[in-house]
């Protein structure tokens, strides 16, 4: 049998700025680039649809790419470990290379049998670090350097020279003789945003040309911040783009950019995606319990009739349930809508984090654990490090959508009323609802919570268990652990 290499995409979807994909690139033996469609990713809790469709849209993308290198990725819907075991039948496989992943416990677990697998059957597993993030670290002395190192080192220009590829015909021909070798087909009619390489540069380049003096206004303002924000998340998510590719152009635009300001808070926010995914490299059990483990005690009576309101965004906050339905709709939400739904399931309903982690994370297109379930733990007040913020979406529908375009758009059944009764429809008057033709609690919910109590009611029980002996010892413990001293400037 042939001895071959095999390059495994996996959230790493790009040819550029690749260090994994050239080091395969450099071995003397042919080279099978592999993307595994898991089945039991398409059946964890966390992801739908919207994510395997990005993918299927990156591998098109990918294809149209490795066409003029003659090659192409050959797709597998198959467990990983069938996988591999499927191919050993056909090609003896010298090294599998992969960038390394900061993912669910699922796919912990997975690499794991995968290790296994391949030291049993004389396999070399090569990974290689990701974005910035390192693996195996106790604490974060020194981490800052090391992320500044990797993020202004030299980008990876793809060297096809002197590689022995699998041809594109031979890849094509294998994959058309193993019937349970396909892939997702995509489809071009959804409201998401499209997945590939083609698509995060011109997402990128609009951004830095046009969007870019918007960015700090429109911010906080969920419907404008759809224009004036830099929507790369699901690319640089995904691995379209890298950080260090994004990173290095924020640096050369800032000598002469009127915008230093909006490009100062942007690369701010490069730096934290990094920080918070590296949290979750040391701390991978946030996916199920608090951060901070005083909060285990801490009494959270289940209301799944809460729950069930706030999936289905009946909660009666129109902000609330305008930003859930957005998301639901279009992947996207910003991140101060992503906080204060957040904070209106852990604070005022009060359930735990986990009654709703897992099912946002579902309706993200750009769904990354790490920052995901390090901003639920921190919006829910379980670091025991961070000031409670509990938000209150009746304020920040009247600050940051003030003539209730979004909560119209999503809410429709306000519409007809003006829109300070759009964002407090319980303050319609008889008259008014005769005049605007609208019965409060019939054509929208009545509130399912007042929260001007549940507020009081979730600062008070969260800031008396951060007093308890074990949450001081936690909060001594994160500190130390995840507090990023910094000894290189920018």
């Amino acid at each position: 049998m042939e001895k071959i290499n095999v390059f495994w995409f996996k959230r790493d979807l790009r040819l550029q700025d690749n260090p994994t994909l050239n080091a395969a690139l450099r071995q003397p033996e042919p080279l099978l680039l592999l993307y595994v469609f898991e089945p039991s990713l398409f059946e964890d809790a966390h992801y739908d649809k919207r994510h395997w469709q990005f993918v299927a849209e990156s591998l098109v993308d990918l294809n149209t790419e490795l066409r003029k290198y003659n090659t192409k990725i050959l797709q597998v819907t198959s467990e990983v470990k069938p996988c591999f075991e499927r191919l050993q039948q056909s090609f003896c496989i010298n090294t599998v290379f992969s960038t390394e992943e900061t993912g669910l416990k699922i796919t912990y677990d997975r690499d794991l049998e995968l290790f296994s697998f391949f030291k049993n059957a004389g396999i070399t597993w090569r990974e290689f670090q990701n974005n910035g993030v390192v693996r195996g670290l106790s604490s974060r002395q020194g981490w800052s350097d090391k992320w500044y190192r990797y993020m202004t080192a030299r980008i990876e220009i793809l060297d096809f020279k002197n590689t022995d590829v699998l041809s594109y015909d031979f890849v094509q021909n294998f994959q058309e003789q193993c019937s349970s070798f396909s892939g997702v087909d995509t489809q071009s009619n959804h409201k998401f945003q499209k997945g590939g390489r083609e698509e995060a540069l011109k997402w990128k380049a609009s951004f830095f040309n046009e969007r870019l003096q918007f960015y700090n206004q429109y911010i906080s303002k969920p419907n404008l911040s759809r224009y004036g924000c830099s929507r790369l998340s699901p690319y640089i998510a995904w691995g379209n783009l890298s950080i260090r590719e994004v990173y290095q152009e924020v640096r050369n635009l800032k000598p002469d950019s009127p915008y230093k300001r909006q490009l100062n808070a942007f690369a701010s926010r490069l730096r934290w995606q990094s920080h918070f995914i590296q949290k979750f490299e040391m701390e991978p059990r946030m996916e199920f319990e608090p951060v901070n483990k005083g909060f285990l005690q801490l009494s959270q009576p289940a209301r799944p009739d809460y729950v069930a309101a706030w999936k289905q965004a009946k909660t009666g906050y129109p902000l609330v349930d305008a930003s859930l339905r957005c998301v639901v709709e279009t992947g996207y939400i910003n991140f101060r809508m992503r906080a204060m739904v957040t904070s209106f399931l852990t604070h005022h309903l009060f359930q735990n984090f986990t009654t709703g982690s897992s099912w946002l994370a579902k309706q993200f297109l750009d769904f990354e654990p790490g920052i995901h379930y390090g901003q639920f733990q921190m919006q829910a007040g379980f670091t025991g490090t961070n000031t409670v913020r509990v938000y209150n979406p009746t304020k920040n529908a009247h600050e940051h959508d003030t003539d209730a375009t979004f909560i119209t758009k999503y809410v429709p059944e306000l519409s007809s009323l003006p829109s300070n009764l759009a964002i407090e429809p319980w303050k319609v008057t008889p008259l008014e609802s005769q005049l605007y033709d609208f019965q409060y609690g019939k054509d929208y919910p009545e509130r399912i919570v007042d929260i001007q109590e549940t507020r009081k009611v979730a600062v008070t029980k969260l800031y008396a268990q951060r007093k308890s002996t074990l949450a001081q010892s936690e909060r001594r413990r994160i500190l130390d652990r995840h507090t990023i001293t910094r000894e290189t400037n920018e």
